[in-house]
């Protein structure tokens, strides 16, 4: 299998418009809550947190009525948020790179869609949780 870039834009509607929202929205949520957790863990008890562990805090926050809004995205971004910083934890412990930061709202928003969260089948790319394909305009025909 090859491996290719292509660029794109592509324009939701408000349905989907709003799902990416709360998709960033939680992703930032997720991000945020498990870097707080991993740091007061090691600085009050000593203890270190690996990706298995914050995992499992995923799942508790999941239970927490408070937080009852996490399920209604898919579960793949909020994983590979936690991918993504427990690579920022190897980085840093390694000396590539700074502890890791909190998500800002006013910054860039992202989340990053695995294989498991989309389809793509006869043109047509189609999000976790979306009922209809986007309206994509790629750079070049694929």
């Amino acid at each position: 299998m090859s491996k290719r870039a292509y660029k794109f834009r592509f324009y939701p509607s408000e349905e989907q418009r709003v799902l990416l929202a709360q998709t960033f929205g939680c992703v930032r949520v997720v991000y945020n809550r498990t870097l707080r957790y991993r740091t007061d863990a090691y600085y009050n008890d000593g203890e270190s947190i690996g990706y298995v562990g914050a995992n499992a805090y995923l799942s508790e926050m999941k239970q927490d009525e408070e937080l009852a809004w996490l399920r209604e995205v898919s579960s793949v971004p909020l994983q590979q948020c936690l991918r993504n910083q427990q690579k920022a934890f190897t980085n840093f412990f390694e000396g590539r790179a700074g502890y890791p930061s909190f998500k800002s709202k006013h910054r860039r928003q992202s989340a990053e869609f695995t294989r498991s969260a989309f389809k793509y089948r006869g043109g047509e790319l189609t999000l976790a949780k979306c009922s209809a394909p986007l309206d994509v305009r790629w750079s070049q025909a694929l």
